[in-house]
This record gives C-alpha cells, structure tokens and sequence, in this order.
C-alpha cells in the first residue's frame, strides 16, 4: 500500500491502530484506542552507526517524564536482554517499532512470516507482495516491554516454559494477555490463560484477574480459570446444606482448641456475608433453629443425668457436656442475632421451665454459661436488635432471672468474655420494656436480693432510678382519677 493516500492514519483494529508502510524509511503515530497496564519500559537494540536502530537503546524520551537513574538503568537492562534475544538479534524483513506514552520508542527487525503465522492481526495487515519491505508502528503504548516481550513468545516453541522463565507472576501475565488479545496472537492468549488457571493468585491479584478477564471476553478458556472463583448456580441450593455439616461438625468437635478457631472463623465469615448484598449464601431460619432446639435437648440430657444421683455416671463428663452445651447455644444464638432472626429463640428459651428447675440443682460452677444465654438475650433485648412482646420478655425473666441472679457472680469470676457492665446494662432495659407495674414486681424483689447479695448481683439501681422517677415523680395516666397505680400509691401512702 503505497502512495500518500496510504500514510494517512486509520483504524485497523477495535483495540488497536497500527500503520504499515512498504517504504522502510517511513512510519507514523496513529492515536491510541488500547493500552496494557503499566509495567516497565526498556530501550532498542544498537547494530551500526549507519543502520536505523544504531541510535543509543533510548531512540527518543520525552522531555516531560524523566526517569529516575535506578529507573532508567532497571528499565535499560530489561529491554536491552529482550531485544538481545535471538528471535529479535537474527533480523528480518519487518521493521517493527513500538513507541511508548512517555514517549520511549523501540524498534526492531523481525520476520514477516512469523508475524503473520502467530498474529491475524498482522496476517491480514501483511498481505502483500513478499518482495515489499515494511515497517510497522504501534504507537502511544502504556508498557513498551510487554509488546516487545509479546513479540519475542510468538518466536518461542514452548510458550509455557517461556512464561513460566519470566518469574514475574500474575501482573506480568495479565499485562501479556492484554497485548496478545489485542494483537489476534491466539497462542498467545491461550498460554497466558492457562498459565492464570494454573498458578496462585493473591487476593488483590484475583480481582484484577477478574476484571481483566470479564472486560475482555477473549476466550473460552477464561472460564476455566474463572471457575475458581465462580461456581454452577446450583451449588447456591446446597449452601444451607454445606452449613448445616459446618455447624454441626464445629458443635460436636472432639479438639476444643480446633473447636474455638473455627467457631472464631464462621462467625467471621457469617458477619462478612451478613454485610454482603451480593452475597449467594442463604442460611435459612429452620436450619437454624433446628440446631437451637437440637442443642437445647442435648443440655436438658445432661442436667437430667448431673441430678440423676446415678453413681455410675462420670459427673466431670457431664458437668463438662453441660458447659459445652450451653456454649454450643450462646454460639447460634450469636448467629441468629447477627441475621435478625432471635426473636422466635426468646420465646423458646422464656418456655424452658424443667430446664430452668434442673439448672437450680447443678452446683453453679457448672451451671453459669447456662445463664450467660439468658445475659446474651438481655442484651440484644436491651439494645433493640431483638423485638418480641411484653408477655414474651417478661415470661423470659419469670423463667431465668431468678438463675441469672444466682450464677452472676460464677459469671464475671470465671469467664472473661463476660461484659459486666453489658450485661447489667441489657438487664437494666429489658426490665424498663415492661408494663410499669411489672417493673416495680421485678426491680423491689432485685432491691432485696442486691441488700444480701451485693457485688455477687446485678447491679441495676440505674433501672431502679427509673422506675421510681416513672412512678413517682413523672406520674402519666390518661385517666388519673381512675387509675389503679394511683389508688395504690395512696394506699401505700397513708
């Protein structure tokens, strides 16, 4: 193609442009529609002061980016070993430069044929008579090594070995990819795919590989290497399934040690999709609960056997079982909290009378991780992340309290996960939800159990303050005349 008509510049590819001159002394720029990721930028080859490329390895470096002398010399001796390659030092018919944004170019000879063979890019560019001479420029590129190291593997037998030589890891590769994709190097594409489908990603590097690898849509091959991290839609169905085993291997567990890092690392994980829109896990309420009350009877198991006065039994086995159990608890109930689903385990945990009448006769260091479940209600009650009626949370103190009461000292003595002032403060609230003749029932009978207990008994006089400014002092009734809490208040008056 040859004429003035044929040195205009045009667009020869979706992602990029290139100008083919049969006059080797001719080249131009055309503008830039695609650019691998940064790298590195290396200069050209020298051969002789008459020849082209005998220009110092930087032919041109633009005034306004100036490297840094480490920079400069990394960057030199990088690309000055690729063009020394023997599949760029044997010469050929093409005069290939590649110029870069800052403005580095590079040339080099390389064979028309294998250009053409390797690349359907170049196989069409490169029609013409055989006898023509041409000279090839792809211009304004973000990484000139990477086009010329693209170059050097289209004359490689072993594209993998050579790919696996480089050392250089993912970023490397995906910057390749991008060029051979650009370039209709097939082999290319194919090699660098397979070498991402085979060799470890960091997590950073796995979202660029992500990326990239959508943005492209190159190949089938990239869903192969996207199967990592991807999955058939149905294994979605199974993920209640797959965490029903977790759970249930974590709760019967034979290595405690074991036990807690994985109980530490779901609970993690959990979080993590809780706070995760797009996440595909959908942990359902039944398999949930189905534990709780899974859990709950093996408890019940226990504090009957500890009661049982059977001298065969091995109490320091069962004592153990029963502190395991009740951990087992406070565990999911972590979790249904965390979903928002610990409303329907209140009730639940509010109708558990036998236990509640077995746990009064187990010795209360056995027995006071039993209660923490009922501080960890209170809690969530305390701090509105659990709604349930009035009736619920005032049947759950009618069950527990009096058990609360009576473990609170084992309770911050014995466990350091255990939050004093939290507790009392999630007691302290969830006593104020109820009805005000409820709390003056609850906080009169706490007034006296706190006179002979003290430091071993919630401390909830903050709640106390309330009540009586609420009965007291800041009196409301819609109908004063006739209220029952006034009548009494004057009974108890005179």
């Amino acid at each position: 193609m040859g004429g003035d008509s044929g040195l205009k510049s045009r667009e020869v590819s979706a992602m990029i442009k290139q100008g083919f001159i049969p006059d080797p002394t001719l080249s131009f720029s055309p503008s830039r529609t695609f650019s691998p990721p940064p790298s590195s930028t290396r200069p050209s080859q020298t051969h002789s002061q008459t020849h082209p490329n005998t220009q110092t390895l930087f032919d041109m470096m633009s005034d306004e980016h100036k490297f840094s002398d480490d920079k400069r010399r990394k960057a030199q001796d990088r690309l000055s070993k690729l063009l020394h390659e023997p599949a760029l030092s044997a010469g050929g018919d093409v005069r290939l430069t590649v110029v870069g944004r800052d403005g580095l170019r590079v040339s080099m000879e390389v064979r028309k044929s294998v250009l053409a063979d390797k690349s359907r890019f170049f196989a069409e560019k490169l029609q013409c008579d055989s006898a023509v001479s041409h000279s090839v420029e792809i211009s304004d590129c973000d990484d000139v090594e990477v086009y010329v190291e693209a170059v050097v593997l289209m004359h490689c037998e072993d594209l993998k070995a050579r790919l696996r030589s480089m050392g250089e890891g993912v970023p490397k590769i995906l910057s390749l990819l991008k060029v051979s994709a650009a370039i209709m190097f097939d082999l290319g594409v194919v090699s660098c795919l397979e070498y991402l489908e085979s060799t470890p990603w960091t997590e950073d590097e796995q979202e660029e590989v992500i990326s990239q690898l959508e943005h492209l849509q190159i190949h089938d091959s990239a869903t192969e290497v996207l199967h990592r991290v991807s999955s058939d839609p149905s294994t979605a169905n199974r993920s209640d399934d797959i965490f029903l085993n977790l759970i249930s291997g974590v709760l019967q567990a034979k290595d405690d040690k074991a036990r807690r890092e994985m109980k530490a690392l779901l609970s993690r994980l959990l979080k993590e999709n809780a706070s995760n829109d797009s996440s595909r896990l959908d942990v359902s309420k039944d398999t949930l609960y189905h534990l709780c009350h899974k859990c709950i009877t093996s408890l019940l198991l226990c504090l009957s056997e500890a009661t049982s006065g059977d001298e065969r039994t091995d109490r320091g086995v069962i004592m153990s079982d029963i502190t395991r159990e009740a951990d087992n608890i406070q565990w999911i109930l972590d979790i249904l909290i965390g979903r928002k689903m610990g409303e329907e385990f209140v009730k639940i945990w509010a109708e558990q009378k036998e236990l509640a009448t077995l746990h009064s006769k187990v010795p209360t260091v056995y027995r006071h991780e039993i209660s923490r479940v009922t501080a960890q209600l209170c809690i969530g009650i305390g701090r509105g992340h659990i709604l349930v009626p009035k009736e619920i949370r005032f049947s759950l103190l009618s069950t527990w309290l009096e058990a609360l009461y009576e473990d609170f000292g084992w309770m911050k003595r014995a466990s350091r996960a255990v939050d004093r002032k939290l507790v009392e403060d999630g007691l302290s609230q969830t006593i104020l939800t109820l009805p005000l003749l409820q709390q003056q029932a609850v906080l009169l009978n706490w007034f006296d159990r706190f006179l002979n207990k003290g430091d071993d008994c919630p401390n909830i006089q903050k709640a106390f303050e309330i009540w009586w400014r609420r009965a007291f002092i800041r009196q409301y009734s819609a109908e004063p005349d006739n209220s029952q809490l006034q009548i009494t208040l004057s009974d108890y008056h005179s």
